[in-house]
């Protein structure tokens, strides 16, 4: 993972500790995709523990050689499956379109709704970093089946 986030030059490079205790800690909210024998994604998440059936996603690389092939969709969704999460939540500065795309796109493929807020502000950072919009993904698995059941219900009794 470490490798695959330098090569990336765009994603914040964590120490490499960081990533080893991640795939340790981590591994049932996160996920690594192959590809002929190749490293070709991964996704780093958490669920948070003060928020249970949140998924907070860290980090989302693609290897250049595997880029417009919607992996980091088939990742995104096999976690949000995997974790059985009701909401999904990550943060994405504002000139990141490709990240903003994915997870617009996400919750349109899951009928969710996508709210975004400011979380961490330029003047929170010592390092001058962009500001980290909040989105927060929901409902997902079970709750969004219900509300398709209630939607189609309610058609039905009209």
């Amino acid at each position: 993972m470490w490798n695959m986030a330098k090569d990336s030059e765009v994603l914040d490079l964590n120490s490499s500790y960081s990533y080893l205790l991640w795939g340790r800690d981590f591994a049932q909210s996160s996920i690594m995709a192959e590809i002929d024998g190749r490293a070709a994604g991964y996704v780093t998440g958490y669920m948070r523990p003060d928020e249970p059936g949140t998924l907070m996603i860290w980090q989302v690389c693609v290897g250049a050689d595997f880029q417009k092939r919607g992996l980091a969709a088939a990742m995104l969704d096999e976690l949000a499956a995997r974790t059985n999460a009701d909401r999904l939540e990550t943060t994405i500065t504002a000139d990141n379109a490709a990240s903003n795309r994915l997870f617009q796109r996400f919750a349109e493929r899951h009928e969710a709704d996508c709210e975004r807020e400011p979380l961490f502000t330029t003047a929170m950072y010592p390092d001058g970093h962009d500001t980290e919009y909040l989105y927060r993904i929901a409902p997902l698995g079970l709750d969004a089946d219900l509300r398709s059941l209630n939607l189609a219900s309610s058609r039905s009794e009209s």
